[in-house]
């Protein structure tokens, strides 16, 4: 770490600083992300789209930060960013927008994976963030689960394995540092640890043979990051502390089992499932002490002081140690000199021409059209006839999670139908005359976002499904289980998302002018053995 070469004798406040990433309010530097810089020398900061006006903006807010650490001599630090993809993405206009992770597994091509994590990523580096929060490896294998879902590439290990080894390949080949997460697995949770703790009762033997397997796939293939859950493993910290801050998991398992020697970042702090038990402050200390190296608060400058004052306080106190701080920082620093973070970020008339290029999106919309799913079409309704008046039941767009993003001008199906040539009319599933009227209809496209999760989805689905029959097609933009709440409907389209890209890949396969060429990535069956089934 030539760069670095003297960091062994900076202060104990600079050492801590490099081992956290804050968030921030505001399209341009706060006073208190300034501030945060300039005194602490924070490892890194966050985008959400708070901080997203424009590819520009970004690219000079990225710029901005820069400086302010430079000017200050402190060392660059890590701009992240949550860009997963689909339905988790903070920068969506005048960028590509690449299909989400179950999307991806649909198509069932490594290339598909590696490829959009490539681009995703010279486009983010363009930009000056260099470490994102993706790709996702949790392994999707309980349909209740409110938070993971579709950013799971599949509810199989071997397909999320190789999945992910290939994102993480395309984003470190861009220059970004790849965060695989959430490690040990939050696939199979039916509470969304924003909001709570959700605890796994399973064996260490079953965590070995599926929770674990991608996250082994992604250290062999040299992730640059791992991001921890708040999740309880009885079988791995019989005490009930959170994954994120436990030494039998970080230390125990990741280190010393796995053998990993990446950087560990936790999720964010101010996540209830550690913010109501423990808040940020306790919870950095603890995370610290367990083996993480750095330290993810994402929003209140209080809570993000006192996390920074906690652990150097625990450093004097000697509850925390010296060699414990050290060894996280040499961490960090070898990846910042790794991802070579001192190269002065491009200006932004040599970048903006490689953003969001024709190129780049035609990349895009291959694997999108590539994800689109027949699951059944046993009343042969598809291809949907252009010149039949045809009526859209288009849902309210709710986020499921936190984690969701949602835009409203991404657009209805129906909108995507008529611009294909086809004779529609759309209602929304809220309104009164939704279910009215639909002798007059030949084609009916019944769609659903998360029908399980939102009960006027479903009642609506299965009156339209019932009063209709055969004249009706449901399309899931999102959760393809919810053809386990209207199993008899003749035909059913799933796509795995509802951004423009799908909505447009959707309507071409409905309409016919492309054919279905996605698998399903996980089995819909109404066996679950989870205590989830279609009549809830």
């Amino acid at each position: 770490m030539a760069r670095y070469g003297d960091w062994k004798n900076w202060d104990l406040k600079q050492k801590i600083g490099q081992l956290f990433v804050f968030g921030f309010n505001g399209f341009e530097p706060t006073e208190e992300i300034k501030g945060l810089i300039e005194s602490y020398g924070i490892g890194g900061t966050i985008y959400f789209t708070r901080n997203v006006e424009s590819a520009q903006q970004v690219h000079g807010l990225s710029v901005k930060l820069q400086k302010i650490a430079k000017d200050a001599g402190k060392p660059p630090i890590f701009i992240a960013i949550d860009q997963e993809g689909g339905m988790v993405a903070r920068l969506v206009d005048g960028v590509t927008l690449m299909p989400g992770n179950m999307a991806l597994g649909a198509t069932g091509q490594s290339e598909a994976a590696e490829e959009t994590a490539r681009i995703c990523g010279e486009e983010l580096r363009l930009l000056g963030i260099t470490m994102n929060y993706a790709p996702c490896i949790d392994v999707n294998n309980n349909p209740d689960n409110p938070v993971i879902n579709v950013r799971s590439y599949s509810d199989r290990s071997d397909v999320v394995s190789r999945l992910g080894v290939a994102a993480v390949q395309g984003y470190q080949s861009a220059g970004v540092a790849a965060t695989v997460k959430h490690f040990p697995g939050h696939g199979d949770t039916s509470v969304d640890s924003h909001h709570a703790l959700p605890v796994l009762p399973h064996s260490r033997e079953r965590l070995d043979a599926i929770e674990l397997l991608p996250f082994q796939a992604a250290i062999e293939a040299g992730t640059d990051c791992i991001m921890t859950a708040h999740v309880c493993l009885p079988a791995l910290e019989p005490s009930g502390v959170p994954s994120t801050l436990s030494e039998n998991v970080l230390t125990g398992l990741l280190r010393k089992e796995l053998g990993y020697d990446g950087v560990v970042v936790t999720d964010c702090l101010e996540m209830s499932a550690i913010d109501e038990f423990y808040g940020p402050a306790q919870g950095a200390v603890k995370a610290i002490k367990a083996g993480a190296d750095m330290v993810l608060v994402s929003h209140r400058i209080e809570k993000q002081v006192a996390a920074l004052e906690a652990v150097a306080a625990a450093v004097e106190s000697g509850e925390l140690s010296m060699e414990r701080i050290d060894e996280a920082v040499g961490r960090v620093l070898k990846l910042k000199e790794k991802r070579q973070l001192e190269q002065p970020i491009e200006p932004w008339e040599n970048v903006k021409d490689a953003i969001g290029t024709t190129s780049n999106k035609a990349v895009a919309a291959k694997w999108s059209e590539a994800s689109v799913t027949l699951v059944k079409n046993e009343g042969a309704s598809l291809p949907l006839k252009r010149d039949v008046q045809t009526l859209v039941l288009w849902p309210d767009i709710v986020p499921v999670s936190v984690a969701d993003e949602m835009l409203s001008g991404d657009g209805t199906l129906g909108d995507f139908l008529k611009h294909y040539g086809a004779n529609v009319v759309e209602r929304k599933m809220n309104s009164e005359d939704a279910l009215q009227g639909l002798d007059e209809f030949e084609q009916i496209v019944v769609v659903t976002y998360d029908a399980s999760k939102h009960p006027l989805e479903k009642d609506v689905a299965r009156e339209a499904v019932k009063l209709a029959g055969d004249r009706v097609v449901a399309v899931s933009v999102r959760n393809p289980l919810d053809l386990l709440l209207y199993p008899e409907v003749k035909s059913y389209l799933a796509v795995y998302e509802c951004r423009p890209l799908a909505l447009s890949s959707a309507a071409k396969v409905l309409l016919g002018d492309l054919k279905a060429a996605g698998t399903l990535p996980l089995e819909i069956s109404p066996a679950y053995p989870f205590g989830w089934s279609a009549q809830q």
